[in-house]
């Protein structure tokens, strides 16, 4: 068995849930998207008086989850199976959303430009716990928005192979990025048999979907991409500030999205999840980091496995400026609630600052976070160690346990090694290699692996064909942004001790 996490008893999930489904079926959701109210009609779905709010019966929603498959494969962009996202298996992802990084050379915080992104991505496809990659940050600095989401989506299909967690900026995305996507299977019935990506559709809050949302989450389906209902969630602003109040909001924005994929394509995959944060009553920010927001994730991650269905959560991340005490405790702590409380899909390595900053070195240090939260989830077995008579006999006649042929044999797998980013060396051996601090040390990593990236090739005809696409969106740019050659700048070097000073004092 492993570790598990029960926060909710069986009876309150079910009242949790009862009440979810009363609310949709009297009160209901206002859907501005005029295609999908269109299809919710065509399907019976009735709305209320004013015509606005669509309500859905229970045995709607009941046949809805009953369709949702409770797990799915994901695919590489060669076609080949990656992972299964289901049960308990544990995936952590980069999170999505970020309008900044901070430059780990300058230490400058700052809009991106794709130069920051490939440099992330080349980064994030070798990082060996972050399961696949995610268009975590924009990059309008150099690309004009209403292309920027398949700008990205281009980016990272032309420099790793593994799936992406992606999603469109405006009720019009979809289509072009679903196609960028197509040109990597035989046809729209392959993509949909073998999807390569997910797509964050977002519950607008106050019981509403948005236009943008209503065509995504349409247009998503149609297309075979398996879609993540995500609502922000902000307790005590827009949802109630007491646990089970929220849970029954949450619930509610994610059963529609659920209730309105089955409706558009019975059998879609579809993810139960969200990115909740508290309303700070004394900062009046927003934090997704805050103990009640976790709190929030684990529990509705068990309603959802309570109905057999994929999760996702933003969690292994921090409301933090900077790689610091703050931001390493918030990472870690949720990183590990997420794997023990088995959440599929992890969206938040890399992020600061309410999501809003992504920095480079701490998606190298929470890839280490992320490991270690793994290692701890893992099987726990009989290993030659029941009865423990022969190891107890070896250690009264040797003293110790380092040479023992079951130390050697189980060590590689029992024993978690990590990377050079995580201090574990005594303080003289630590001085006399520099005596360097963690930022210092992830800045570092960050450099050792743009060097080491190795670069995929992509057919120039569908290279072609992705850039056409985007430059088809354009309105006054006249060209793309050229990318970064596939070997690390020269020149460039993590910024020290010093420079990590001026960064401090710039934020403050």
């Amino acid at each position: 068995m492993r570790p598990t996490l029960t926060t909710l008893k069986p009876e309150l999930i079910n009242r949790i849930l009862n009440e979810a489904k009363r609310v949709m079926a009297e009160i209901g959701m206002e859907i501005r998207g005029s295609e999908l109210k269109q299809r919710l009609l065509d399907h019976g779905i009735k709305t209320d008086a004013s015509g606005r709010r669509f309500l859905f019966p229970e045995d709607v929603i009941d046949k809805a989850l009953q369709d949702a498959p409770g797990s799915f494969s994901l695919f590489n962009r060669d076609g080949d199976v990656y992972t299964e996202i289901g049960g308990n298996n544990v995936h952590y992802v980069p999170a999505s959303s970020g309008l900044k990084i901070l430059d780990h050379r300058s230490g400058e915080t700052r809009l991106a430009d794709s130069n920051d992104y490939i440099e992330y991505a080349r980064v994030c496809d070798g990082l060996e716990h972050i399961a696949y990659l995610a268009t975590a940050f924009s990059t309008n600095k150099d690309i004009e928005s209403q292309v920027s989401d398949a700008w990205r989506l281009y980016m990272t299909l032309t420099t790793s192979k593994k799936p992406v967690v992606s999603g469109a900026f405006s009720e019009n995305g979809v289509p072009r990025m679903a196609e960028m996507l197509q040109m990597f299977r035989r046809d729209r019935a392959d993509l949909i048999a073998r999807p390569m990506s997910i797509f964050t559709v977002t519950a607008t809050g106050n019981f509403r979907y948005g236009e943008d949302s209503c065509q995504n989450l349409l247009d998503c389906v149609e297309a075979g991409i398996p879609v993540e209902i995500v609502p922000v969630t902000l307790m005590g602003l827009i949802a109630p500030v007491t646990l089970v109040g929220a849970l029954v909001f949450h619930c509610v924005d994610v059963l529609t999205g659920i209730t309105m994929a089955q409706i558009i394509r019975p059998g879609a995959p579809v993810i139960f999840g969200g990115a909740p944060a508290t309303f700070d009553m004394k900062a009046a920010s927003s934090p997704m980091s805050a103990i009640e927001s976790q709190h929030l994730n684990v529990a509705y991650v068990e309603i959802a496995k309570s109905l057999n269905l994929p999760t996702q959560a933003y969690m292994a991340l921090s409301d933090g400026k900077f790689l610091d005490a703050q931001a390493g405790g918030e990472t870690f702590s949720s990183a590990l609630l997420a794997a023990i409380a088995g959440v599929n899909s992890v969206s938040g390595p890399g992020m600061l600052d309410f999501v809003l900053t992504f920095s480079l070195p701490k998606l190298v240090f929470d890839n280490e976070v992320c490991g270690q939260s793994l290692h701890f989830v893992r099987e726990i077995e009989v290993l030659e160690d029941l009865p423990s008579d022969d190891l107890i006999h070896e250690l009264i006649n040797e003293d110790h346990l380092i040479s023992s042929p079951h130390t050697l044999k189980h060590w590689p797998k029992e024993l978690y090694l990590t990377d050079p980013v995580i201090d574990r060396l005594n303080r003289e051996n630590w001085e006399q290699a520099g005596s360097t601090d963690l930022y210092q040390r992830a800045c570092d990593e960050v450099e050792q692996r743009l060097n080491s990236y190795v670069p995929i090739e992509t057919e120039p005809e569908i290279d072609q064909a992705m850039r056409a696409l985007v430059i088809d969106g354009l309105v006054s740019q006249a060209t793309l942004p050229e990318l970064p050659a596939a070997s690390a700048p020269s020149g460039h070097k993590a910024a020290g001790r010093r420079g990590r000073a001026g960064r401090r004092r710039s934020i403050s």
